[in-house]
């Protein structure tokens, strides 16, 4: 039977995060300044009244909360002495969380020999569907989740080049029926059960799959560092290859390598923009404080 599971809450929820990409930017641009709620509504033309129901609509926090959930600098002093992200966060003023959620999952991870094959045999069905981060590129195969990317206006190609090219010789349908309701689930939190997890097919080098192992391991509303990652997987020398090991994550979101920072606790690069990381952090600071 066809799934008619409704999507309308991500399409709605795509739309919020257009206008919380760009109180993310002006945010950024003017940290230093400290902006308030009316100075940020005024940036991306909204009021004040109709900006904090965007950010309880889109993250389940106020915009003054998410400010103290995702700038770095605000918590930086904390940072230096070696506290955790999420008490800075607490520090700074964010209610404790209640109860946490957490994208529950299964995973296997291909063979060196299939790996070696560059994907040759695979069928994967893809499609881009609306999410909280804007539009999202998810791709299937019979085995599980194999990749979940982003894209930002106009970007629909360059994702979906930059994800197959990892693959090349596999087979690539497009499947709006088969992908709709593994977006649904991946993005509403009332669908994270532990007794009906994801399953994800993990494409990668030995190095790699052990690396993206380790991020399963990070829970929400947790960060790690590469070189805690290093030292996780007995190779704590390789902290700058763990780097680019995070960096070829197929799966974002799912295998959550937006929660790895720098040693400073800097949030560093990301393979789909600092923004969208800033925005990820945040969103789950408001599900966990539910």
């Amino acid at each position: 039977m066809l799934d008619r599971t409704p999507i309308y809450s991500l399409e709605a929820s795509g739309a919020d995060y257009r206008l919380v990409r760009n109180a993310l930017r002006f945010i950024t641009e003017e940290a230093r300044m400290q902006p308030d709620v009316e100075e940020i509504a005024a940036a991306i033309g909204v009021t004040s009244a109709e900006l904090t129901s965007l950010f309880r609509r889109w993250c389940g926090l106020t915009p003054k909360a998410f400010l103290q959930a995702v700038t770095l600098d605000l918590a930086r002093r904390f940072l230096d002495e070696g506290m955790p992200l999420l008490d800075c966060a607490l520090e700074l003023g964010l209610s404790g969380p209640s109860r946490l959620h957490d994208l529950f999952v299964t995973h296997e991870a291909i063979s060196p020999g299939e790996y070696k094959t560059g994907g040759a045999g695979l069928v994967i069905v893809y499609d881009f569907v609306p999410s909280p981060f804007g539009t999202a590129l998810v791709m299937l195969n019979e085995r599980g989740l194999c990749g979940l990317a982003f894209a930002d206006e106009t970007g629909e190609q360059a994702a979906f080049d930059d994800m197959t090219r990892r693959w090349p010789r596999a087979e690539y349908r497009r499947d709006p029926a088969r992908v709709k309701p593994v977006a649904v689930r991946i993005f509403n939190s009332a669908s994270w059960q532990p007794d009906q997890p994801l399953k994800v097919f993990l494409i990668g080098t030995d190095f790699e799959v052990r690396v993206w192992e380790t991020l399963l391991g990070i829970p929400l509303g947790k960060t790690t560092t590469y070189s805690t990652i290093a030292n996780r997987i007995e190779k704590p020398k390789a902290a700058r290859a763990v780097g680019a090991a995070v960096g070829r994550n197929p799966i974002s979101f799912v295998v959550p390598c937006h929660r790895v920072l720098g040693k400073s606790g800097a949030l560093t690069g990301y393979h789909w923009g600092l923004t969208r990381k800033r925005a990820m952090l945040g969103w789950e600071a408001g599900k966990s404080a539910e």
